[in-house]
């Protein structure tokens, strides 16, 4: 409602003005040069002083005759700036829109006083519009985890969503968004601060999950809105989501195999100190007898029973809303296959003719995760 009624108030504006320059024009017999639009072009890029009211005669006594019209304009604007949480956007396209619409119209140029004043209104809007960017920046960074919250989607990236959605709207038609770029790129990197400060932050479940899911749901955002100035924003979203993922898979797997891994990294580390790769059976920690005792501790049965409690963690962990589970649990596909091999290929190099192998086979592994997936 504020919109349409500052829309009323600059459409009525113009024709009173200028039906008061052409009488005092012609009543004094006053000449009067058409201002130049490059002047105030140039004069609203800048945010570091108002435009100064123009100082022929016309304009100085248009400046007196409305000399409350500066002031009430400046109550009014702060009114809508209040009315709505983005009132400030509002006022912004609003005001932008009427300037050069008066500047583009094939109708006689507006009197210079006019244009001084609204050039005032719109450097005040956009002041107005970056002080609130600023505000809400620092609200999204400084934002505190909820308490009881366990996992999902932040609350800041909820905000940042809203914020995108609503002005997308409101700048669809507008004449520019120069401001309205600048405030999503601050936006977004405000976000992404809040996201990576989770580390420290006291969560009750796995930090790196929490970050995945949140790049993940800015990402397919971002890919839905097609902002272009957040194009280098989405793919960061994406690489970050990526390198998450990663990390919670890596350090889910810690548990199926743990003393496996454990004993094959001891392996990889003596052969990267020197020792050859046909000696390290005769270290007493990675002799052949070791190997076979950590083996026995992973029958297949015991993999799969593994398997089946690390599906159903994962499961707890992750918010429904994301449905990023069949992505992760085929990482966790992917990487248990991808150790698996390693330990195979290292038992080939290391304790090759010893006949040592592990209890289950990569076409057992394969069933056992189709069968997890399948059930569930």
């Amino acid at each position: 409602i504020s919109k349409q009624m500052l829309e009323q108030v600059l459409r009525e504006l113009q024709p009173l003005c200028t039906t008061e320059q052409h009488f005092i024009e012609k009543f004094f017999q006053l000449s009067q040069d058409p201002a130049d639009p490059q002047v105030l072009e140039v004069s609203m890029r800048t945010l570091s002083s108002p435009i100064p009211l123009a100082k022929e005669p016309t304009a100085q006594l248009l400046s007196e005759i409305f000399s409350c019209l500066e002031p009430e304009l400046r109550g009014f604007l702060d009114v809508c700036n209040k009315v709505h949480p983005f009132g400030c956007l509002q006022v912004l396209v609003t005001l932008n829109d009427s300037v050069f619409e008066m500047w583009d119209s094939s109708s006689a140029l507006p009197s210079s006083f006019l244009s001084a004043v609204l050039g005032n209104m719109l450097l005040l809007a956009k002041s107005s519009f970056n002080k609130y960017i600023g505000t809400l920046c620092k609200e999204i960074e400084e934002a505190k985890m909820p308490s009881k919250m366990k996992g999902g989607i932040l609350p800041s990236v909820s905000r940042f969503e809203e914020f995108v959605d609503f002005s997308e709207e409101v700048f669809r038609t507008a004449r520019r968004r120069g401001e309205l770029d600048k405030a999503h790129l601050r936006l977004a990197g405000s976000v992404f601060s809040s996201i990576n400060s989770l580390s420290s932050a006291n969560l009750k479940v796995n930090t790196d999950m929490v970050m995945m899911e949140n790049f993940h749901h800015i990402l397919c955002f971002l890919c839905q809105k097609k902002i272009h100035c957040l194009e280098g924003k989405k793919r960061e979203a994406k690489q970050r989501y990526s390198e998450h993922m990663e990390k919670y898979v890596i350090k889910s797997l810690g548990q199926p195999l743990e003393k496996l891994n454990n004993f094959f990294e001891g392996v990889k580390a003596r052969v990267a100190q020197g020792v050859k790769e046909e000696e390290v059976s005769f270290q007493l920690a990675y002799s052949k007898q070791e190997l076979r005792k950590v083996i026995e501790k992973y029958p297949g049965r015991e993999v799969k029973r593994a398997l089946e409690t690390l599906y159903r963690k994962i499961h707890k962990h992750l918010s429904p809303e994301e449905n990023l589970l069949p992505v992760v649990w085929q990482a966790v596909e992917q990487e248990f296959i991808r150790q698996y091999q390693e330990f195979e290929d290292l038992i080939q190099r290391c304790y090759a003719g010893s006949g040592i192998a592990m209890d289950f086979t990569m076409e057992d592994l394969l069933s056992y995760f189709n069968s997890i997936t399948l059930s569930n």
